[in-house]
């Protein structure tokens, strides 16, 4: 996904946008901001910089790429913000608007999508493969993934779940695990990227024996504990850093667009 930038007539900014919008289908989500192009930039896009948030760090390293766009899954704009452009906004806007960089973010419909999505891709990091059919979903606009393991084996434990997870994402984990689940294998496992906690008991409803996502809230330990379901916390950036670029590089791939995935740290 770290494709070297290439040579390429381009696309127009709309025809990227309208692109996106083909593939992520955002009417079909109520979000948390807006989704789709934040920023305008240039009318004709050659290269493409994904990213998971919009940060200084990011565009700053997509300004020297030389990219025309920026596409990632926290964009700037959060529904009951503080609208006002001062410190950090002015300073991420200014640098997109000086060198004329257009900003696209899709958040819930990047998690979503079934193949190239947050969700989709942590499963295939993971050694995950969802269960066929709304069997394999739940909680709203069925962003939680729940399923087993691509070559049908167990995990002998929840610490042996934990090791596999830090070892696939290269960091380390925060693993509640139940004394009730102590000894047995786990072969029903739920998934949802970023910070999802509070999809917990809708993964429990459908059947998990463990639950993967990106942060932990004080009454998740209790209900893991009480519930009998390990709840294990990868970070909400080492969760939902596989989504933009599989998005981008797709695209890039369709459109003849450069792309370039640039994965600024973060321990969150």
């Amino acid at each position: 996904m770290n494709e070297p930038m290439k040579p390429s007539g381009g696309v127009s900014r709309g025809e990227l946008l309208r692109a996106f919008d083909s593939l992520l289908q955002p009417e079909r989500f109520k979000d948390f901001g807006p989704n789709g192009l934040q920023v305008e930039g240039r009318e004709r896009v050659k290269r493409i910089v994904s990213g998971v948030t919009a940060s200084l760090a990011l565009i700053d390293a997509a300004v020297a790429c030389k990219a025309d766009a920026i596409f990632v899954h926290h964009g700037l704009f959060w529904r009951g913000q503080d609208g006002r452009v001062t410190g950090w906004m002015k300073q991420r806007l200014a640098l997109l608007l000086a060198h004329d960089i257009n900003l696209y973010a899709y958040h819930l419909p990047l998690d979503a999508h079934p193949e190239l999505g947050n969700n989709a891709q942590l499963g295939r990091v993971l050694g995950l493969s969802v269960v066929a059919g709304e069997a394999g979903r739940f909680g709203d606009n069925g962003l939680g993934f729940l399923g087993q393991r691509t070559d049908g084996a167990a995990f002998d434990s929840p610490a042996s779940l934990a090791e596999h997870v830090s070892g696939a994402l290269g960091r380390q984990v925060v693993c509640v695990e139940a004394a009730a689940a102590a000894g047995q294998p786990l072969r029903r496992i739920a998934w949802c990227s970023g910070g999802a906690q509070g999809y917990f008991e809708a993964a429990v409803a459908a059947g998990a024996q463990a639950f993967i996502t990106g942060e932990i809230s004080e009454p998740q330990a209790h209900l893991a504990r009480e519930m009998g379901v390990t709840f294990i916390a990868c970070g909400h950036h080492a969760s939902e850093r596989y989504g933009a670029p599989a998005v981008a590089s797709h695209l890039a791939s369709q459109l003849d667009l450069s792309h370039q995935f640039i994965d600024i740290d973060n321990p969150a």
